[in-house]
């Protein structure tokens, strides 16, 4: 009886990756992988499993001699760090005028990079101010205590003398001549309403004096910083408007796939669109505007259409970057005279994707159409040149050790959903392509290298957006 096909499991996409791997499934010694070192050898019976993105485990019936893969098609694919870097690269060519900077009220700069350096325009505080509620003393005490108060938001108050005391607000303007500020709960009155202190003072105390924070002129953050919510305070408080920023690269989605449902259940072979939901958030919080989420289905027509009157300098695709039947992506880049620049990337899952530069301020990711296939995408080629068009900077690179082994590849690199937990990342499962259970509950991504990792071993993490957000302690995988 003829052994069943692996490749009947598989979607079109998947399918091809499995035959264009060919040499996957190899025993170690078969032969040399492209960089001249031979193969690791795989758990297992050394068969590696693509539907799984894992070895296949001893007695499953894998067919042990699979078809040797072309030269062409492995030397084709661009290894996962360079094709990084050519997306990096790529951004850095996009013409200076089209990331010209912007003026954007500080409401609307959250998010954003600064184009210019923050420097003061007033001194922080303006005027000496109140620490604190309680009295503003001048002199030793006690003090006679002046019958109106000074409230904040108030002109400057009449000054102090010697033995006189007078109730004064946090942020409140400080009199002349005020020595310091008593703290309510360190201070009482007497039967002659006189005021003392409860416990010693020292002079100035409680006193924010003008300029303390920065003088103006002073460079508060440097160009290229990024624009958090304190940041905002910050411009507000030293006394901007609007910011110069780096505006948002503009992005398109485009889903490509006759078989996709946008709401109900699975049926007749249709399946939900997880993608369409996905992607505008993560792009925007990778920095992209995402201006229009389109669905074309399997329509060549429709997809050049899109691609050729595209106003987006960013334009993301999912799915149709294979070799099937309706996979147009190549063909429509083909005959819209695009430069490729990535083909497939040594990488898994996620194998298909491509990167393209459509005009000189334009270019295309195009994601593979399994979800977590298309995550690794997204990170692979979507993350280095959205951060660069938007002005980031580069996340600093960081290891952990790992808790349990992670199986490889033969050779390409994978990226493996993962929790952290204290010092060390805990693997997730349902971290097949099609999968995603496993990044649903992930707090990162572990950059695993061809052959895979044991357990101790330090590897390079990707932080996910909402990292921090996530609940501690909680693994669902």
């Amino acid at each position: 009886m003829t052994a069943r096909s692996d490749l009947d499991d598989l979607g079109a996409e998947e399918a091809l990756a499995l035959v264009n791997q060919g040499n996957s499934g190899r025993k170690q010694g078969a032969g040399p992988t492209p960089g001249g070192a031979e193969a690791p050898a795989p758990a297992g019976d050394g068969v590696y499993d693509v539907e799984a993105d894992q070895p296949r485990p001893a007695g499953t019936g894998a067919d042990p001699a699979p078809t040797p893969e072309p030269a062409s098609e492995r030397l084709r694919a661009t290894p996962w760090p360079q094709a990084r870097a050519i997306a990096e690269r790529a951004a850095r060519r996009v013409s200076r005028t089209a990331s010209a900077p912007i003026s954007v009220p500080v409401e609307a700069a959250l998010g954003l990079v600064l184009a210019a350096p923050l420097a003061a325009l007033t001194d922080l505080p303006s005027f000496d101010t109140s620490a604190m509620d309680g009295w503003a003393v001048a002199g030793p005490g006690p003090w006679d205590v002046r019958e109106a108060g000074v409230l904040a938001g108030h002109a400057q108050p009449e000054p102090l003398t010697d033995g006189e005391a007078v109730r004064i607000a946090t942020g409140a303007r400080i009199p002349h001549d005020t020595t310091a500020v008593l703290r309510s709960e360190h201070g009482r009155t007497d039967d002659q309403g006189r005021l003392h202190a409860t416990r010693e003072m020292s002079h100035g105390q409680d006193i924010r004096p003008r300029g303390q924070e920065c003088r103006t002129g002073d460079q508060l953050l440097p160009t290229g910083a990024f624009v958090t919510p304190a940041v905002l305070g910050l411009a507000a408080a030293a006394g901007y408007d609007t910011l110069a920023a780096i505006p948002r690269p503009r992005a398109e989605v485009l889903v490509l796939g006759d078989e996709l449902l946008t709401e109900g259940l699975p049926h007749d072979g249709l399946i939900r669109d997880a993608l369409g939901p996905m992607l505008p958030p993560w792009l925007r919080s990778l920095g992209a505007d995402v201006i229009a989420v389109r669905r074309l289905g399997d329509d060549a027509e429709a997809l050049y259409q899109a691609l050729r009157n595209s106003p987006a300098e960013i334009v993301v695709t999912t799915g149709g970057t294979a070799a099937g039947p309706v996979d147009h992506v190549h063909p429509t880049l083909r005959r819209l005279g695009a430069e490729l620049l990535v083909s497939g990337v040594q990488v898994r899952p996620g194998h298909p994707m491509l990167l393209a530069r459509l005009k000189e301020n334009q270019h295309l990711v195009g994601l593979p159409g399994n979800p977590l296939a298309a995550v690794s995408g997204l990170l692979t080629l979507a993350e280095p040149l959205l951060r660069t068009l938007a002005g980031r900077a580069a996340p600093e690179p960081y290891t952990l050790p790992l808790k349990d082994e992670v199986h490889g590849h033969p050779h390409d690199t994978r990226l493996v959903p993962v929790v952290l937990r204290g010092d060390r990342a805990v693997p997730l499962h349902y971290n097949g392509p099609a999968m995603l259970r496993g990044i649903a509950a992930a707090e990162a991504l572990a950059v695993v290298p061809p052959g895979g990792a044991r357990a101790g071993q330090e590897l390079e993490l990707l932080d996910l957006p909402w990292s921090a957000a996530t609940e501690a302690g909680v693994c669902f995988t």
